[in-house]
């Protein structure tokens, strides 16, 4: 399927590892031209000779994607390389785990800046360069927890709910306006996929059997990128493989 995306230019943080990079696969394979972003170079630098495989252009910003400035410098390099920006894909790992009534203010306020705060700045940064050019893809990704909050993550489900309402708010702007009615604002919130993450939160003994792929996932965000999903917006994807029980 041709996702139109092809020679387009996308933005992913947290690019080097896990559900980032395999974003990164998918819309290399799509075509995409890419400014990977993360803190670790050697494995961006990795990530980033992995998407060059399928022959596209790439370049990294080695850097925290919760510093204020890096949203921009993104978009900036972005312009500068590609002369365009069509898709911001913002990733960020996730906070340590943690019981609700045992986490403390500082704990809280680094989750929110790390999973809401890193998100919607970059999404603020490109919006301008996505309404010059008269296309936008926009993509946080999240958590399933945003529906189903996870016993003991209580500052992921913190943060990552704030940033669905956020998003949700965002994307209903971006539709009412005649300028931005082109960019789209979505979520995917994945389960338990097979990454690093996990395996820090799970030992191998009890460590889940059904876990998603996170080249999988990446493909289902290449899509929520392509000019099929012109009509999808506002919505919070759960790639979970069922385990959310909500309807």
């Amino acid at each position: 399927m041709d996702l139109g995306l092809k020679d387009r230019a996308a933005i992913v943080t947290a690019a080097s590892k896990g559900l980032g990079r395999g974003t990164a696969l998918a819309l290399a394979d799509a075509g995409c031209n890419l400014v990977l972003n993360a803190r670790n170079a050697d494995a961006l630098a990795a990530t980033a000779d992995e998407c060059r495989a399928f022959g596209v252009d790439v370049v990294e910003l080695p850097a925290d994607a919760t510093d204020p400035s890096v949203p921009d410098a993104l978009v900036t390099l972005a312009a500068k390389r590609f002369g365009r920006l069509d898709v911001a894909v913002a990733n960020a790992g996730g906070p340590a785990p943690g019981r609700a009534l045992d986490v403390t203010d500082d704990q809280i306020l680094a989750a929110v800046e790390s999973n809401l705060l890193a998100s919607a700045r970059l999404v603020r940064a490109s919006i301008p360069r996505m309404t010059d050019g008269g296309f936008g893809r926009l993509v946080c990704i999240a958590s399933s927890s945003v529906k189903q909050p996870i016993s003991g993550l209580a500052l992921s489900n913190t943060a990552r709910t704030g940033l669905y309402a956020w998003c949700k708010t965002a994307a209903t702007d971006l539709a009412s306006d005649a300028a931005t009615q082109a960019i789209t604002l979505n979520l995917a919130c994945p389960g338990l996929h097979d990454t690093d993450r996990i395996r820090q939160l799970y030992n191998d003994s009890d460590k889940p059997s059904h876990l998603g792929d996170a080249e999988d996932f990446g493909r289902v965000i290449a899509f929520l990128c392509s000019t099929s999903a012109a009509f999808i917006t506002g919505q919070a994807v759960l790639i979970d493989g069922g385990a959310t029980l909500g309807l």
